[in-house]
This record gives C-alpha cells, structure tokens and sequence, in this order.
C-alpha cells in the first residue's frame, strides 16, 4: 500500500506554489513535513487530498492515478484530513463531528462503532468530550476532534496540518502521545504531519522531509540546523526513490 506524488505541480492564483515535488508515502510511516509558512505545507496536503488542483503531476495510489478524483473520492478510498483551522461543527456534539465524515459515505453503523472504538483506544481523552456541543471545545480541544474525525475515515492516510499550532503545553503532550499510540493501533496507517516547528515532532516521526519554496526534499547536514527558520533558500540532496520514497529534483 502506498501513494507515489510523481511531479506534481500546483499553482494557485497564477502563482507556483509546489514545484516537481516527487515523494513516496508507504504504509506504516509517519512523515514529518517541516517549513516555515508560506513554504506550501497546506497545498502540499490539500493537492494529496483533492481539495487544490494539480497543474501537471500524478498521484498513484498502489499504482492507479488519482489525481483527478475529487475529494469526498479520496476519502471513501481512505484518506482523512484535519485542516489547521479545525473546522468543527458548533451545533453538532463532539461525537457527531467526529463521526460525520463517516456518515456522509455512508458507512455501516457497527463498522462506524467499530472505527470510533479504535480512535478512542488511541486518543482515550475524548472519551468525556463525547457528548459534549462542538461550540464547547477550547481551540486545542478542537484539534484533538478534527485528528479523531480525520481518523475516521483515514484507514490507510491521515493528513494533519500544523496540528501543534497554538497548543499549550499539556495539550502539546498529550497530542504527542496519541500520535505515537497511533502506530500501535492503527500499525498500516500512513500519517502526514506538517508543521514548522521541527522540535514539536521529536519522537512522533518515522521520517522527516523539508520543504522551501514548493519543493520537496531532505535537508543536508549542514542545512538541519536552520530548517524552516532561515532566510536563505533550503538545500537539499538527490536521493534514491525506493530506499528513501523521494527524488528531489536537485539542490536549490
């Protein structure tokens, strides 16, 4: 099971915000994707997920290109997403929020008990907040939601952006844990975090890629240090394919 980002390229607005990107996303991964803002994070995860439109690329999922199929697609073929804004649904309860996506496609109700079941298994704190009114959430309450709503319907992908954004520290902690409880419950499952804070993401990754200025790759040595944080261009490095699951298209 995997995802193979070939050449993708993304242009909004007339401008290009992703460039050649080529990445390969394996089952079982926790991929970090660190820059600063504005470095294209969010397109990144919003072209995987069908919601910005390609400008040239291919998307394979276990070799058949998805690149122009929508987005509730995506998620029936089992790819979850938790915008940085969270975006819960005020009069709904905390359940109903983390179950609608599942209700949208239409899923069995015990296979939707069952997939709560497993979510909470691994984020065992929203089991209080269940019953709760989304317009109740503090915003880091909120993030911990959309990361269970996305996990609803990610059974092979989830994509976070920025989930640690604005966390406090308690918070932070616990996201962390339920991240990492993430591999020994859901073992198959391919997450996606991006975030430009390197450190927030210590012990939670599998992988780490770097992106600056819409391209996709792996800093050098040298360049670690001021990832996401520098003013100067990142560098990065050619890598093989199929040992590392990314082909940078040279040093920038």
């Amino acid at each position: 099971m995997s995802l193979h980002i070939q050449a993708m390229n993304v242009d909004l607005a007339g401008h290009a915000v992703l460039r050649g990107v080529d990445v390969l996303l394996d089952a079982g991964q926790t991929v970090a994707v660190v820059g600063r803002n504005g470095a294209g994070k969010t397109t990144l995860l919003r072209s995987i997920m069908g919601l910005a439109k390609l400008r040239s690329g291919r998307l394979l999922l276990d070799g058949e290109d998805i690149a122009q199929r929508p987005a509730f697609r995506r998620a029936a073929q089992g790819f979850g997403y938790a915008p940085e804004d969270r975006v819960i649904l005020p009069t709904l309860t905390v359940e109903q929020n983390i179950t609608l996506p599942c209700d949208v496609l239409r899923v069995p109700a015990p296979e939707i008990r069952r997939r709560l079941d497993a979510v909470l298994t691994s984020v065992p704190q929203l089991k209080a907040l269940l019953p709760r009114s989304g317009a109740a959430l503090s915003g880091g309450q909120g993030k911990i939601v959309a990361l269970a709503r996305a996990l609803m319907v990610g059974t092979r992908f989830v994509l976070l952006d920025e989930p640690f954004q604005g966390l406090a520290p308690a918070l932070a902690r616990q996201y962390g844990d339920s991240l990492r409880a993430l591999r020994a419950s859901h073992p198959q499952l391919c997450v996606v975090v991006t975030e430009s804070n390197a450190s927030l993401l210590e012990d939670v990754q599998s992988r780490t890629l770097y992106i600056e200025r819409g391209h996709v790759g792996t800093a050098l040595p040298e360049a670690q240090g001021g990832a996401g944080h520098g003013e100067s261009a990142m560098e990065f490095e050619r890598v093989d394919t199929m040992s590392m699951g990314l082909a940078s298209e040279g040093t920038k």
